[in-house]
C-alpha cells in the first residue's frame, strides 16, 4: 500500500509541476500533505531536522559564491572585450567570427558557470555583429545557443555542484571528470564551424580587412594579453586550486567570487551600484535555487519513507534490467523531462530518486552524475522548450524568428547526441583526467 502511495505521490508532482504550479510548493506542498496523512503529526518532528541537515550541507555553500562570480563578471565588460578580440584575431577566417563565439563561451562556461547571464550576454554582444557582417541567422543563433550552454557542463558548473550534493560524491571530482567531455563540445563546435566555412563559405563571411588592419595597428598584442589574463587568471585560481588539491569546491568558489570583483574593479566598472544589482541577482536566484532544495528535502523524506526507492529496486530485478537498459532509461526520462521543467527541479526531483538503484547496481556516480549533465546541457537547447533558446530569443533582434533558432540549433543538438552516447560506450572519455591527474 505505501510503494503504491510513494508513486502516487510522484505522479501528482509531476502532473501539477506540467500543470504550471511552482516547483518549490508544488514539491514541499504535495508532500507534507501526504507525509501528514501518512505519518501523523510525527512528521512535523522530522522534516525541520532533514531540512536542517541538508542547509547545513558545506558544499552548497558554493551556490551562491558561483552564482555571485557570474553576475560580477557579467558586469564587469570581460565578456565583451574577449569578444572584440577573439572577433579580429580570427576575423581573417571564414568563420572566424563564430568560432571566436565558441571560444569565448567555453572561457565564459570556466569563469562563470551560469548558463543564462553567458547566453544573454553573447547574444546581446555577438548576434548583432554576426547578422550585420552577413552571417546565416541559423548558424549565428545556434552558436551562441550552443556555446553559451558550455556553463552546464565545463566546471565550475552549478549543475555539477547540486549534482554532487544530491548524489553524494565528491563536487572536485565531478570537476576533474567534466573537464575532458567539455573541451571535445568545444572542439566538436569548432569542428562544425570550419566545415560549414568548407561548405557553404558565404554564411560564414570573414571580417573587412580595414577592421583587421586597425586592430592590428594599435597596441594588438595588448589588447590580447589583457582580454585573455584577467579571465584565465580567474579559471587558474578557481579550477588550478581544487584540481591541485589546495582547495574545496567551496572554498574556490570563494576566491572566485573575490576575484571577479577584483577584476571588475580593474576593469574600472566596479561601484556601489553595480555591487547592489550583483547582490539582489545573488540573491534572488540562490532563494529560488534553496526554495526548491527545501521542497526537494521533504518530498524526498516522503518517497523513501513510503519505501519508493525499495519498491523501485525491487520492480527493476524482477524487470531484470541490466544496468545499462536502466540507464538508458533514466536518460531518456531526463531528457524528457528538460522539455518540460529546470535542471534544478530535476536534480532534486529525479536524481534522488534513482541514485539508490544506481548504488544498487554497482554504476559508478561520478560516471552518471556526468551522463546527466550532459544530458540536461541538450535538453537546454531542445525545441520547442530549450531554456537557452528563450534566452537567446528574448534578446535577439526582431527580424530573428523562433523557427530559425529552432533550425539553427538542430545541428549543435545532434552533435551532443553523438557525444553522450560515446561518452556511454566509452567511460575513459570521463574517467582519464582525473586518473592522469591522480597519478
Amino acid at each position: 500500500m505505501s510503494e503504491a502511495l510513494a508513486l502516487v505521490l510522484f505522479a501528482l508532482v509531476f502532473i501539477f509541476l506540467l500543470a504550471g504550479y511552482p516547483v518549490a510548493f508544488t514539491l514541499g506542498g504535495i508532500s507534507i500533505i501526504f507525509g501528514l496523512f501518512t505519518f501523523g503529526a510525527d512528521f512535523f518532528y522530522l522534516l525541520p531536522l532533514r531540512v536542517f541537515g541538508t542547509m547545513g550541507n558545506y558544499v552548497l555553500i558554493a551556490v551562491p559564491l558561483f552564482i555571485f562570480m557570474g553576475m560580477m563578471l557579467e558586469k564587469s565588460g570581460i565578456a565583451e572585450s574577449l569578444l572584440e578580440t577573439m572577433a579580429l584575431l580570427f576575423g581573417k577566417f571564414k568563420g572566424g567570427l563564430a568560432m571566436a563565439v565558441v571560444v569565448v563561451g567555453a572561457m565564459l562556461a570556466a569563469s562563470t558557470g551560469i548558463v543564462g547571464a553567458t547566453v544573454i550576454t553573447m547574444g546581446l554582444i555577438s548576434l548583432p555583429t554576426m547578422l550585420k557582417r552577413g552571417y546565416s541567422t541559423e548558424l549565428a543563433t545556434g552558436t551562441i545557443a550552443a556555446s553559451g550552454t558550455l556553463g552546464q557542463i565545463i566546471p565550475p558548473s552549478v549543475v555539477l555542484v547540486l549534482l554532487g550534493s544530491v548524489l553524494n560524491v565528491s563536487v572536485g571530482n565531478l570537476f576533474m571528470a567534466a573537464v575532458v567531455p567539455g573541451i571535445i563540445l568545444v572542439l566538436l563546435y569548432a569542428l562544425y564551424i570550419v566545415l560549414v566555412s568548407l561548405v557553404k563559405p558565404s554564411s560564414v563571411p570573414s571580417m573587412p580587412e580595414e577592421e583587421i588592419a586597425r586592430f592590428r595597428e594599435k597596441g594588438m598584442y595588448t589588447k590580447v594579453f589583457k582580454a585573455f589574463l584577467l579571465p584565465f587568471l580567474l579559471i587558474l585560481a578557481v579550477l588550478g586550486s581544487i584540481f591541485a588539491g589546495i582547495a574545496s569546491p567551496t572554498e574556490a568558489a570563494a576566491v572566485g567570487a573575490g576575484g571577479a570583483t577584483l577584476l571588475t574593479v580593474a576593469q574600472g566598472k566596479f561601484n556601489l551600484k553595480i555591487l547592489r544589482e550583483v547582490a539582489r541577482e545573488t540573491t534572488h536566484l540562490t532563494s529560488m535555487v534553496f526554495i526548491i532544495l527545501v521542497g526537494a528535502t521533504a518530498f524526498s523524506l516522503v518517497f523513501r519513507g513510503l519505501e519508493g526507492d525499495t519498491y523501485l529496486i525491487a520492480m527493476i530485478q524482477q524487470a531484470q534490467l541490466s544496468p545499462t537498459a536502466f540507464l538508458l532509461l533514466v536518460m531518456i526520462a531526463v531528457f524528457i523531462a528538460g522539455f518540460f521543467i529546470d535542471f534544478i527541479e530535476i536534480i532534486f526531483i529525479i536524481v534522488p530518486v534513482v541514485t539508490p538503484i544506481f548504488l544498487a547496481l554497482g554504476i559508478d556516480l561520478i560516471w552518471v552524475g556526468i551522463l546527466i549533465a550532459l544530458n540536461l546541457q541538450t535538453s537546454f537547447l531542445t525545441p520547442p522548450f530549450g531554456f537557452s533558446l528563450f534566452y537567446l530569443k528574448g534578446v535577439a533582434p526582431p527580424q530573428v524568428t523562433t523557427m530559425q533558432l529552432y533550425r539553427g540549433i538542430i545541428p549543435f543538438v545532434l552533435m551532443q547526441m553523438i557525444f553522450l552516447i560515446l561518452v556511454v560506450l566509452f567511460p575513459e572519455i570521463i574517467s582519464w583526467f582525473p586518473r592522469w591527474v591522480g597519478s
